[in-house]
């Protein structure tokens, strides 16, 4: 007996993106309910929802497809019938993300990624207009998606500019810590990833606010609406703790994008070439105290540690005329171009400095800025 209406059958076919996740997912007994369809199983799909709604109550998403196929089958009017109602929009919305994640060829990469380090063994990319979180691993040769789900973002959006404005930040971030549920309050779930943010760039382009987390959600839901936190990025409970073994405090980074762009990894390969020969001519021109040189690497509007141009080019005309013999390394190099921002490239490494009198080690960022004449230049730098 067909009792499945068009509408159903659409809805249901394109339901869940395909991931490759170990555990036998809330999404994936959903899409073992669609190829049953498919297969003409549709009792043995009837029951697999049922199934999963007892399983799961508070996926409610779920419930509202469940519930449709309830009303199809025995003819009572649908639910969907009246979409005035701001609940049922969210779970349209939910429906209409979780059904549509961004189109990446199979080996693809977020073109953000040009290069990152050995070192870096995985990395979370969000994808904010599309609801998609991605966890990578780095295999040292290539990286490839380990995990991918269903993220919310901010009730007004992607962007954040100031606090209060209810928006999620656009950026690089590092995870900075995990805060166990048993301190939190019941909204942030299973716990919560606190985030670098602002960042240097942030309070360059003077964003303000604070706190902004990954964290899980209460538990009488399994999801929360696509925009509907305070500028957090939230998920699944189960999905917010499978993250745990991969994100290490201080050092795991968290890239934040209204929208991402897949390419080859050979295509990323061709672009970073150029950034790559940039900051190694930046390293040679120090290391052979060419300070004119070195200096003509700075952009006009360069500044760091509360020094503009000016104050830092006397400062390093001053301390390299001191010196005899000046070598600088660097290791752990990593590219990532900046998100939201037009032509912006963001270097991190592990900087060995020696000279005759004084050698240290240190990591540091540096905001490269194509500039009008075609050029790349430094706008902004800051060691730790």
């Amino acid at each position: 007996m067909r009792f499945f209406s068009k509408f159903a059958l659409s809805l249901l076919s394109a339901l869940l993106p395909l991931m490759a996740e170990a555990n036998f997912s809330p999404e994936q007994q959903l899409k073992t309910a669609v190829d049953q369809l498919r297969a003409g199983h549709n009792n043995e799909a009837f029951q697999q929802l049922e199934k999963l709604v007892k399983q799961e109550p508070n996926f409610r998403l779920a419930q509202l497809i469940y519930g449709e196929l309830l009303a199809v089958r025995s003819g009572a009017r649908s639910k969907l019938a009246g979409q005035g109602d701001a609940q049922l929009k969210d779970l349209l919305e939910e429906a209409q993300l979780r059904l549509s994640p961004p189109v990446k060829l199979a080996g693809s990469l977020p073109s953000l990624l040009l290069q990152v380090a050995k070192a870096q063994k995985y990395l979370v990319v969000v994808d904010l207009s599309s609801a998609r979180l991605y966890l990578l691993e780095n295999l040292g040769n290539e990286l490839k998606v380990l995990r991918e789900h269903y993220a919310a973002m901010g009730r007004n959006g992607a962007g954040k500019i100031s606090k209060g404005d209810l928006r999620t930040p656009i950026g690089i971030y590092t995870v900075t810590g995990f805060l166990n549920d048993q301190g939190l309050p019941e909204m942030y779930g299973a716990g919560a990833f606190p985030l670098s943010y602002p960042n240097r760039w942030d309070q360059k382009l003077g964003r303000s606010g604070s706190g902004i987390w990954l964290h899980g959600v209460p538990r009488d839901t399994y999801s929360r609406a696509p925009r509907s936190s305070e500028g957090c990025v939230t998920m699944a409970n189960d999905d917010l703790v499978a993250l745990k073994p991969y994100l290490q405090a201080g050092q795991t980074p968290v890239i934040l994008a209204d929208k991402l762009d897949w390419q080859e990894p050979s295509k990323l390969a061709t672009q970073r070439e150029p950034l790559l020969k940039l900051v190694e001519a930046w390293r040679a021109r120090w290391s052979a105290r060419d300070t004119e040189a070195y200096l003509g690497y700075y952009a006009a509007n360069f500044s760091t540690d509360g020094m503009d141009r000016n104050a830092f080019a006397a400062h390093k005309r001053r301390v390299n005329a001191a010196k005899k013999r000046i070598d600088v390394k660097l290791r752990d190099l990593e590219l990532f171009r900046y998100p939201g921002e037009e032509n912006l490239v963001m270097a991190q490494f592990v900087q060995d400095y020696n000279s005759d009198n004084y050698a240290v080690s240190s990591r540091k960022q540096q905001y490269w800025k194509l500039q009008a004449d075609g050029s790349w230049k430094i706008v902004l730098e800051e060691s730790r």
